[in-house]
């Protein structure tokens, strides 16, 4: 038997024990891969694995705390014990600002009155915590004949949106945490982008639209099956599919 009929593709999604995480694990499964939990609480992580796999898809639990570099290398050594490659990574995994999702949070994100540590608190997971994940799965991804990246993000992450005064985020108070480390995250796709094209590997940005989560105190309209969709059409691209973009369900975001 060829490669290709025996290679078990292996996706891994860092925040994946709920929301949008977890609704692209459950069509990930659905389509046959084996899908990694990636969670910060063992119990949860393992409990949305045991969910996934009772709906019969084959998925594991794997702790991994992104802002922890210690964990993300751990969580790589682990991936290679027991699979040898990852053939999809998906950086999920996010918050908004300071973890309690109020009104007030976004108060406390405007740039005139920012606490700087919030702002860091926010860039350690969007951005910093990417950065981590990636660099500790880059050599299982390059086992892959067909690696895939996929960092989900926010229309918010849009400069030419949010510029706009006449735009759609009008209504939005201006963030010098969240809405700024998505662009962040835009630009260090592109970076990775750029760097992997010549090896094959595949890395976008989504923005899932405004799901419904607990992050916007599930006030959003779309479901996290909803939102997944687009993350799961950029983990499954062809060898002809784009690098160094980013994209919702409608198409291309503009930057």
């Amino acid at each position: 038997m060829s490669e290709q009929t025996t290679h078990q593709k292996i996706a891994l999604i860092t925040g994946a024990n709920k929301g949008i995480g977890r609704a692209a694990a459950e069509q990930l499964a659905a389509l046959g891969m084996t899908v990694l939990i990636g969670a910060r609480d063992p119990r949860r992580g393992e409990e949305a694995a045991a969910a996934l796999r009772a709906a019969g898809g084959d998925a594991h639990a794997l702790t991994l705390d992104v802002t922890d570099q210690a964990t993300a290398r751990t969580a790589a050594t682990q991936v290679e014990e027991r699979f040898g490659h990852l053939d999809v990574l998906i950086n999920n995994a996010g918050i908004t600002g300071s973890g309690q999702v109020s009104p007030q949070d976004a108060y406390d994100q405007i740039p005139s009155s920012v606490d700087l540590d919030m702002v860091r608190a926010v860039f350690e997971t969007n951005v910093f915590g990417v950065i981590a994940v990636t660099n500790a799965m880059l050599p299982l991804l390059r086992r892959s004949p067909a690696p895939r990246i996929v960092n989900v993000s926010s229309h918010a992450a849009s400069l030419t949106l949010t510029s706009d005064p006449a735009g759609p985020f009008t209504a939005l108070l201006p963030s010098a945490a969240y809405t700024p480390s998505k662009t962040a995250l835009s630009a260090l796709t592109v970076q990775y982008a750029n760097e992997l094209r010549k090896d094959g590997i595949l890395v976008n940005a989504v923005a899932p639209g405004f799901v419904d989560t607990d992050s916007n105190n599930h006030s959003g309209h779309l479901t996290p099956a909803q939102g997944a969709a687009v993350v799961v059409r950029l983990a499954t691209l062809g060898a002809d599919g784009p690098t160094a973009g980013f994209f919702s369900e409608g198409g291309p975001v503009p930057w």
